[in-house]
C-alpha cells in the first residue's frame, strides 16, 4: 500500500485525532469530512475500534503499512514492553527525529530534507527517512548555512522533547535517549494496536 499523499486535514478528520499534532485540523469540523461527515457513526465494534488505533499511529509517522507491519515485528522481539518498544522504533525514525529537533515543521516536510541529502547523521549524508537511528547519534544540516525552511522552523521555537537536544547556533541535534510512555502521543492506544496485529499474524 502507497503512502496517502492527499490533504492531512481531511485524513485528520476522518480519524478524528491530529496527525499534525497541532488540532488545528479538528478545531472549526470536529467531525468526518464530506457532505454526511457529521451523521456518520464511526465503527463501534473490537476489531473497528483496534484498525482505527492503527491507522491513527500509521498516519501520524507517515509510515505505509508494509513498514509499519515490518517495525511492529522487529518490536516484538525486543524485551521491553511491545507498545513502547514500537513507540520507540517509530520515534528513532531519521524523519521524526528532524521533526522533533525542530528542523521541519511537520513530519513530511522533514522527509522531504532527508530525501533531498541535507541531512548528516554522524557526519555522513543519509537520504534514507526511514533510517533508524541509535542513541548518541548527532543529526545535522549538510549546508554550512541553514536553509531558509529550517531557519523559519527554529524561529518558530518548536517544543523540543527532553529525548533529543539541538545546539540553534551549529544547528546540530542529537538523539539523547529513549522516549519514555508519558513523552510520547497521549491519544493512541497501543494495546489496540498490539491486538490487532495479533488477530492478524
Amino acid at each position: 500500500m502507497s503512502r496517502y499523499t492527499g490533504s492531512k486535514w481531511k485524513k485528520s478528520r476522518h480519524l478524528s485525532f491530529s496527525t499534525l499534532e497541532t488540532n488545528d485540523e479538528l478545531k472549526k469540523r470536529p467531525y468526518g469530512p464530506g457532505q454526511h461527515g457529521q451523521d456518520r457513526k464511526r465503527k463501534s465494534s473490537e476489531y473497528g475500534t483496534q484498525l482505527l488505533e492503527k491507522q491513527k499511529l500509521r498516519e501520524l509517522y507517515g509510515v505505509n503499512e508494509r513498514q509499519f507491519r515490518r517495525l511492529f515485528m522487529i518490536a516484538k522481539k525486543e524485551k521491553t514492553v511491545t507498545g513502547l518498544a514500537f513507540f520507540r522504533i517509530l520515534e528513532s525514525r531519521l524523519d521524526n527525529l528532524v521533526y522533533r529537533m525542530g528542523f521541519a515543521r511537520t513530519r513530511a516536510a522533514a522527509r522531504q530534507l532527508v530525501n533531498h541529502g541535507h541531512i548528516l547523521v554522524n557526519g555522513k549524508k543519509v537520504d534514507i527517512p526511514s533510517y533508524l537511528c541509535n542513541v548518541g547519534d548527532k543529526i545535522s544540516l549538510k549546508e554550512s548555512s541553514p536553509l531558509k525552511v529550517v531557519k523559519e522552523s527554529l524561529d518558530g521555537k518548536p517544543a523540543i522533547p527532553g529525548y533529543v537536544s539541538i545546539d540553534v547556533e551549529k544547528f546540530v541535534g542529537t538523539f539523547v535517549r529513549q522516549p519514555e510512555r508519558n513523552e510520547l502521543p497521549k491519544d493512541i492506544n497501543e494495546a489496540q494496536i498490539i491486538e490487532y496485529y495479533n488477530r492478524k499474524l
